[in-house]
C-alpha cells in the first residue's frame, strides 16, 4: 500500500452509528420534555410527602400524612363532583354529536357547509367559550333567562346557585365538545358499507333495526375510543369550570383540577395540593391503562 492510499484512508470521516444519530436527533425534544413536564411532575409528587407552604420558606417531611388528610377530608365529595362533570360532559356531547353525524351523513343540501359551521365551537378557545356562556347564563340579562321568560318561568341565577351551577358548566363544556365527537363518528359512518343497509332494507329491517344491527356494531371501535378519550380529557378539565364558577358556589362545581389549583395558589398549601394531585394522577393512570388495553385490543382485531 502506497503512502497516498494510507493518507486517504486516515482522513476518511468516521460514520456515526444509527442508534447514536437517532438519539442526537431526539435529544433536544427529550430535554424540553424533561424540563417542562417530567421535572415539575416529579417535584409536585415529592411535595405530597412534605409540609410545605407557598409563602413560608422551608419544608418538613411528614410521610403519608398529607394523603391521609386529603382522604379524610373532601376527597369523596371532589371525586363525586368530578365524576358528575365528567360523565355529563361525555354522554351529552356524544348523544348530540352522534345525532348530528347521522344527520350530516345523509344527502341533505348544504351538508358540507354545515359540517364546517359545526366545527366552530370546537375551534374557539376554552376561555372564550366560558365568557360566552357566562353572558348566556347571566342572571340579569342572559339569553337563558330570556327564553325562560317566554314560557312564564322565573329567572334563575344559573352560576350562583349550587342547584344549577354544575348544569350550566356541563352545558358550556358540551357545546365545546360535541363537534369533535361529531367529526369522528361521521368519519366512521362513511366507512360503513352501504350494501349492508340496502340488504337489510330488502329483508324488511326498519331504520331503528338497521341502526342497532348494522351502524352501531360497525362503529363499536370508534365509539369506544371516542368515549374513553373524552372521559379522560373531561376528568382533568380546568379552564371552563374555573372561568365560569371558580369551583363555586359553595364548592358545588369543584373538581380535582380546580381543587389542586385552589389549594396550592389560593390556600398556599403545596403539601396538600401535591397529595391531592398524586391521588388524581393515580386515577388518571388507571384510565390511561384502560385506554391502552382498549387500543391494543382494537389493533389485534
Amino acid at each position: 500500500m502506497t503512502t497516498s492510499q494510507l493518507t486517504t484512508n486516515s482522513n476518511k470521516p468516521r460514520r456515526m452509528p444509527d442508534g447514536m444519530f437517532a438519539f442526537v436527533l431526539v435529544l433536544p425534544g427529550l430535554a424540553l420534555l424533561v424540563a417542562v413536564v417530567a421535572y415539575p411532575l416529579l417535584t409536585a409528587l415529592v411535595t405530597a410527602f412534605f409540609k410545605q407552604s407557598l409563602v413560608v420558606p422551608g419544608r418538613e417531611f411528614v410521610g403519608f400524612q398529607n394523603i391521609i388528610d386529603v382522604l379524610q377530608g373532601d376527597f369523596l365529595k371532589l371525586l363525586g363532583q368530578t365524576m358528575v362533570f365528567t360523565l355529563g360532559t361525555t354522554i351529552a356531547p356524544f348523544v348530540i354529536g352522534f345525532a348530528l353525524a347521522l344527520a350530516l351523513n345523509t344527502r341533505i343540501r348544504g351538508a358540507k357547509v354545515m359540517r364546517g359551521l359545526m366545527l366552530i365551537p370546537w375551534l374557539v378557545p376554552g376561555v372564550v367559550v366560558s365568557f360566552l356562556w357566562m353572558w348566556i347564563f347571566n342572571a340579569n340579562y342572559g339569553v337563558a333567562n330570556a327564553i325562560l321568560g317566554l314560557f312564564g318561568i322565573d329567572a334563575q341565577a344559573w352560576l350562583a346557585q349550587p342547584q344549577t351551577a354544575m348544569f350550566a358548566v356541563i352545558v358550556a363544556k358540551t357545546w365545546q365538545s360535541f363537534p369533535w365527537i361529531m367529526v369522528m363518528l361521521l368519519a366512521g359512518l362513511q366507512t360503513v358499507p352501504q350494501e349492508l343497509h340496502e340488504a337489510a332494507e330488502m329483508d324488511g329491517a326498519g331504520t331503528i333495526r338497521r341502526f342497532f344491527s348494522i351502524t352501531v356494531p360497525q362503529l363499536k371501535g370508534i365509539i369506544g375510543l371516542v368515549l374513553l378519550l373524552e372521559f379522560i380529557w373531561n376528568f382533568q378539565h380546568f379552564d371552563i369550570i374555573y372561568v365560569l364558577t371558580g369551583g363555586g358556589p359553595a364548592g358545588s362545581t369543584q373538581t380535582f383540577a380546580t381543587a389542586v389549583y385552589e389549594t396550592a395558589f389560593r390556600g398556599f398549601d403545596l403539601g396538600h395540593a401535591g397529595a391531592l394531585g398524586l391521588l388524581w394522577l393515580i386515577l388518571l393512570m388507571a384510565l390511561v391503562v384502560v385506554y391502552v388495553r382498549f387500543s391494543e385490543k382494537g389493533e389485534q382485531k
